[in-house]
């Protein structure tokens, strides 16, 4: 399958807009749990809000929230395609763009010392580009999640030691989402990334944040680190916008990567109640959207 460029431009922008307007169903059903197990009155009245702005978004095809993000496109190319990688880029930057300029959107990306704002979700670096491969046979997806200032400016990374052990992790995790508050529109999505470099750490923890609720670390240590931390950040009492609650976080996700042997680094990435998110899957039938 050769990769046509103007699909994926297509595809940016319809991307964009979809993840801007309507929340996956994982996320839906993650609010439907926390209202259910929630016992402080203003937390559930807190729940109650936020549920009825994704509805309200949705039936008015209207924004969830009006910061539209650093917009970051992560592709993934399977096997048998053929595609040029620099046209590849430059048709999701112009997908981008478009969203911005033709819904219209607002531009939330600016230089980061003149603070120039060029109106079309792009700059130097943006829109973020991730590409990665599998054995999928003729297969493309383009994930993109628009990711919100208030839970992106609560990132963390330290660069713990082995000696200091698991216990570390555990008590940086939770001093993150204490120092995080309701800064990050909570309930939030504790994303944890362990091990690698410091990079790879930081983005171990995104790619952690940005998973559907309801999937588990591949390693089984990591898995159940995850349940153990979610039980954890849901007794600090944040709740819901930070009003206190029992509803921190829909859950704790993990990524691990190999580390060097006198390194442990540890890093924590949030995403927003808003977790929003949009993929499309081009084969050679066509493209098909979803999340």
């Amino acid at each position: 399958m050769k990769l046509n460029t103007a699909t994926v431009e297509e595809a940016a922008k319809a991307l964009y807009i979809q993840a801007l307007k309507a929340l996956p169903p994982d996320i839906k059903a993650g609010f439907q749990r926390l209202q259910t197990s929630e016992t402080d009155s203003t937390a559930r009245s807190m729940l109650a809000t936020m549920v009825t702005n994704i509805r309200v978004a949705e039936d008015t095809q209207n924004l969830l929230c009006q910061d539209t993000g650093i917009p970051i496109y992560n592709v993934t190319i399977g096997s048998g395609v053929e595609f040029d990688g620099a046209a590849l880029k430059a048709a999701l930057v112009r997908g981008c763009t478009r969203a911005t300029q033709e819904h219209p959107l607002r531009s939330s990306v600016v230089h980061p010392l003149t603070r120039k704002n060029q109106h079309t979700s792009c700059g130097e670096g943006v829109p973020v580009i991730h590409v990665d491969f599998n054995d999928a046979i003729e297969t493309v997806e383009i994930e993109m999640i628009p990711k919100g200032s208030g839970s992106e400016n609560n990132s963390f990374l330290r660069m713990a030691i082995p000696a200091e052990g698991i216990a570390a992790i555990k008590r940086f995790v939770i001093d993150c989402v204490i120092a995080a508050g309701g800064k990050t529109c909570p309930p939030t999505i504790v994303g944890v990334g362990i091990g690698g470099t410091s990079d790879l750490c930081v983005h171990l923890a995104k790619k952690a944040a940005t998973r559907p609720l309801g999937s588990r670390c591949s390693d089984p240590d990591g898995a159940s680190l995850e349940l153990e931390l979610a039980g954890a950040v849901n007794m600090l009492g944040v709740g819901p916008q930070g009003l206190g609650g029992d509803s921190t976080a829909f859950a704790v996700h993990i990524e691990l990567a190999a580390t060097h042997i006198t390194m442990n680094p540890v890093a924590v990435n949030m995403q927003c109640h808003s977790a929003r998110r949009a993929r499309a899957t081009i084969t050679p039938a066509g493209v098909e959207y979803g999340y």
